[in-house]
């Protein structure tokens, strides 16, 4: 099995992905390995892949939260953290971060709260964020939002990780914002992939795995052979053993051309 990340592993900042890395992942799958992409994406942004390999299997979004059958436009299994966490999540962020905003990612669409989006940025479908409201939990939030105007992603996180640890699972993945995602305690990319990967009777040793943010660490440890992009960030480059070529000269479309020889 092939598993990869999206933006900043396969997917330019514009939204594409180059021939090379297509062609690569095709000669895999014709080859008869399993194709899995590994995203915090929600499962309604993916256009990339839609645009370069159409109805390409099966995909886990927002971080391992969702596991989506795009072949067929369905959500096959989601894990949810109830409005209640996310209320606690949100008073010990402003406690340390009172100029903070917050967004919810629901299996349904993004509720959206103030200060939260650039301006002038598209977004989506979106509803107005209410902790309190019983549409959340009825949707189920896959992934809790929150952003801070003024501090470093990596001192949010520090500031609120002592706390915040005990509730949710939190990561960052996100460039140029300060933006802290969290997620269902037993939520992360790995055990998604694990999980769809024992279904599938795969073991780690025999999966590859792709990914360049802090979001995919766990992934790539799991993963027998988890390649780390050399363009990635630091804490990921630091965390795994591989290094797969940069983004700019399809690294990963490199090692899969590596493989299949």
């Amino acid at each position: 099995m092939i598993a990869s990340d999206l933006d900043g592993t396969i997917v330019s900042s514009t939204g594409k992905i180059s021939t090379r890395t297509r062609d690569a992942f095709l000669a895999a799958r014709e080859a008869g390995i399993h194709i899995v992409f590994v995203t915090g994406r929600p499962y309604r942004w993916l256009t990339p892949i839609v645009d370069a390999f159409g109805g390409l299997g099966t995909v886990i979004c927002s971080n391992g939260a969702v596991l989506y059958d795009l072949e067929n436009d369905q959500v096959l299994w989601s894990r949810t953290i109830d409005a209640a966490t996310a209320v606690e999540a949100q008073q010990i962020i402003l406690h340390h971060e009172p100029q903070a905003s917050f967004a919810a990612e629901t299996t349904k669409g993004l509720h959206l709260g103030a200060g939260f989006a650039e301006t002038g940025r598209t977004l989506g479908s979106l509803a107005e964020l209410d902790l309190h409201s019983p549409e959340l939990d009825a949707e189920g939030i896959v992934k809790f939002l929150a952003r801070s105007p003024g501090l470093a992603v990596e001192a949010f996180y520090s500031a609120v990780f002592p706390e915040l640890s005990r509730l949710l699972w939190l990561t960052h993945s996100a460039t140029g914002v300060s933006l802290l995602e969290m997620a269902h305690l037993q939520i992360h990319k790995a055990n998604t992939l694990d999980e769809y990967a024992r279904r599938l009777q795969i073991k780690p040793a025999e999966i590859m795995a792709f990914g360049d943010m802090p979001n995919d660490i766990e992934m790539l440890q799991y993963a027998g052979h988890g390649y780390a992009m050399a363009s990635g960030h630091r804490e990921t480059l630091a965390a795994t053993k591989l290094i797969a070529p940069p983004f700019a000269e399809d690294g990963v479309a490199q090692v899969i051309e590596g493989l299949l020889k």
